[in-house]
């Protein structure tokens, strides 16, 4: 059987963190986020042979990098309320070998409309930069 102890011992390693209890919110009092944060969850359920196949990412942490499209629209993890990740739950879910958590009833656009944003500046910004680029080597 895993203890919670364990968890706190895997985190410290993986983390570097000096300090984690049982209760510490891995995402907020660790500052394990965005990217670094979804590779631990990969860790941890290879580690302990965890089915995370329920496991819906938005609730627990966020994304890496700048969203301007997320200005306008709210990406997942804004609509959302978060739930804290804690060497506790990950110690039962490591003893059950499955991500149990009864998420809320909550509701995602069809479309990601914040990347859909992102993808239309960055078209408009390489559009601007290839004419600015030819009309200085024409």
């Amino acid at each position: 059987m895993v203890q919670t102890v364990e968890l706190e011992e895997f985190i410290i390693a993986y983390t570097s963190c000096k300090k984690v209890n049982e209760d510490s919110d891995i995402y907020s009092d660790l500052d394990l986020v965005g990217d670094d944060f979804h590779d631990f969850i990969d860790a941890y359920a290879k580690k302990y042979e965890v089915d995370i196949s329920s496991y819906l990412w938005y609730f627990h942490g966020d994304e890496e990098g700048n969203n301007f499209g997320g200005l306008l629209f709210k990406p997942p993890y804004a609509r959302v309320q978060r739930i804290p990740v804690t060497p506790i739950l990950l110690a039962k879910f490591a003893n059950t070998r499955k991500w149990e958590i009864p998420y809320p009833e909550h509701h995602l656009p069809k479309y990601r409309y914040d990347l859909l944003l992102n993808r239309l500046i960055a078209a408009v910004l390489l559009v601007v930069i290839v004419a600015i680029a030819a009309s200085k080597f024409s």
